[in-house]
């Protein structure tokens, strides 16, 4: 059942037909400024990997992938959970130089997440990747980059209030920037999500940085997988929701390991039998090109931009009866 409770009263902006409409917009015009903002080519991409390769992103470690075997290729597939890693191959593949990159759809099915307002099975989320100079690998270019992505949200943003005028939320366009020590160090007795809504509340539009390395505390802040993000470099993008009075993750990014940082975190992570997979191998040997890059919601920034309480009303999933219970007393429809 949701953790996020649907709000009393709570009313759609718009109907299902304009709620398709608005949709659409929105994955068109973001699309074409994200593209424009950070310099990016479109790029298809796969569904499934040969796990054999280690391309796949295994989150937090402990999510199990949807497998199924491919009889005529004589090999087993796994749905991706994010593209994390294929990016960077594709990068170097595809001959990309410092300063430009691609941008694709990413669909996953994600068996064991828990179901919320906020969380589905079913992901899908624009993913991009993006090649830089060694002297780019600073807090400052990430900042830069966070910024970026904001103004085209908040540019997407006023395109879809000018078509529909019902919509009345806004978004604050300055991020302020803070470490998860930080956050720890202001509320050590709340949990990290807590931490995350307290400091949302306060700022609006906010970028967590350096997740997955330790805290003080001596638990990381979330967990994050040792072989893409560098843990000194990362961070999520989080927006405070007014219908939902929380915030909400659109954005989980950052510059990527080198090999330096590589080795230093798969010894951290417990990790070091990922070292003789493919795509390990090739990074630490310094042959892909260093970059940055993240994925962006596609259904949590319909569901932000179009004051929604519930992302099943923005894409198409399954949902346990307690859900679908509530939303129907609610008048909420699940598409």
């Amino acid at each position: 059942m949701s953790e996020y409770p649907i709000p009393q009263g709570y009313v759609p902006c718009l109907g299902l037909y304009d709620t398709q409409k608005a949709i659409g917009m929105i994955k068109q015009a973001f699309e074409v400024k994200l593209c424009a903002a950070l310099h990016l080519k479109r790029v298809t991409a796969p569904l499934f990997v040969d796990p054999a390769l280690g391309l796949n992103d295994d989150l937090n470690g402990v999510e199990r992938p949807v497998s199924f075997d491919i009889p005529a290729a004589g090999v087993s597939a796994q749905v991706v959970h994010s593209l994390a890693k294929w990016k960077r191959l594709a990068l170097h593949q595809y001959g990309f130089r410092p300063g430009n990159g691609l941008l694709t759809d990413m669909n996953a099915i994600r068996r064991d997440e828990e179901l919320d307002n906020l969380h589905s099975v079913y992901v899908d989320q624009w993913d991009w990747e993006k090649v830089i100079d060694a002297d780019q690998r600073t807090r400052e270019y990430l900042h830069a980059t966070v910024q970026n992505i904001v103004y085209a949200i908040s540019s997407t943003l006023d395109e879809l209030k000018w078509q529909f005028p019902q919509l009345t939320g806004s978004l604050c366009r300055e991020v302020t920037f803070v470490t998860s020590q930080e956050l720890e160090d202001r509320w050590p007795d709340l949990t990290p999500k807590e931490r995350e809504n307290a400091f949302a509340k306060e700022h609006r539009t906010i970028f967590i940085e350096q997740i997955g390395g330790k805290l003080k505390s001596g638990k990381p802040h979330d967990g994050r997988a040792p072989d893409y993000d560098d843990w000194s470099l990362n961070g999520d993008l989080l927006f405070w929701h007014e219908p939902l009075q929380c915030a909400v993750e659109i954005s989980s990014m950052g510059i990527r390991v080198d090999p330096a940082a590589l080795d230093r975190q798969l010894t951290l992570a417990g990790c070091d039998e990922r070292r003789g997979l493919a795509f390990h191998k090739m990074l630490l040997a310094g042959e892909l090109p260093l970059t940055i890059g993240g994925g962006i919601g596609q259904s949590r920034l319909c569901m932000l931009l179009l004051e929604k309480v519930h992302v099943g009303e923005v894409q198409v999933s399954i949902w346990d009866a307690a859900t679908r219970k509530a939303c129907e007393q609610a008048g909420i429809p699940l598409l």
